[in-house]
């Protein structure tokens, strides 16, 4: 069942410590298949190394396990909020990425410095509130935050960060531009303590040069 699925889920969960941004067994990136709205996410608990598609888990949107015989991640329920209360979205990141989730834990929200960042977001990453204990409590904050600001990345207070997209592939993106922008402004920072985020106009023009322009049409 969704066996192309299970093989782009799979591959996207082992780029997650390829990029930089898990450690051990933290973090998941899941996809929600658009005929059957069945959402693959990989296993609670293995190495990224040791995974293979066979090993993801298939679940419906009310978290019955339709096939796989490991346990889906804890994070499952967090994400299948996401998708019932979000049906544009169709792939979901989820991170403890080193320098996005230090900004989370400082509680920053993440203004536009890079050309990239505006590409790619074109507002600031917003700073969600500190969620309640349980997934389902996290989810319906990133949802909030999601739906508030029309922002695909979510900085989690004290957590980590999400990321959204059209694909588990366009989610994975959005994790890894975030992650790569913010070590840059945290390093540009420290060179420069009165740096100034892009200006808004200038956003917009980069954010609609991208999304109208790049890649292959």
């Amino acid at each position: 069942m969704l066996e192309q699925l299970k093989e782009t889920v799979c591959k996207e969960n082992k780029a997650l410590p390829k990029n930089g941004l898990v450690l051990w067994t933290s973090g998941n990136v899941s996809a929600k298949d658009p005929e059957t709205e069945y959402v693959v996410i990989k296993p609670s608990g293995i190495h990224f190394d040791d995974l293979t598609p066979d090993d993801m888990i298939v679940v419906d949107l009310a978290g019955t396990v339709i096939e796989g015989r490991l346990s889906p991640s804890v994070d499952t329920e967090s994400h299948l909020y996401v998708y019932n209360h979000c049906p544009e979205v169709y792939g979901i990141t989820h991170t403890h990425s080193p320098y996005a989730t230090a900004f989370s834990i400082a509680g920053e929200s993440l203004p536009i410095y890079t050309t990239t960042s505006a590409a790619v977001f074109g507002k600031t990453i917003p700073l969600s509130k500190i969620a309640a204990v349980g997934e389902k409590a996290i989810g319906a904050e990133i949802v909030r935050c999601y739906q508030e600001t029309n922002c695909p990345a979510i900085l989690l207070k004290n957590h980590g960060v999400f990321t959204v997209g059209k694909s588990a592939t366009h989610s994975l993106k959005n994790a890894v531009i975030l992650e790569e922008t913010t070590q840059s402004v945290f390093y540009a920072r420290s060179l420069n303590p009165e740096l100034q985020p892009l200006d808004d106009e200038y956003i917009s023009e980069v954010f609609d040069f991208y999304q109208n322009n790049y890649g292959q049409k």
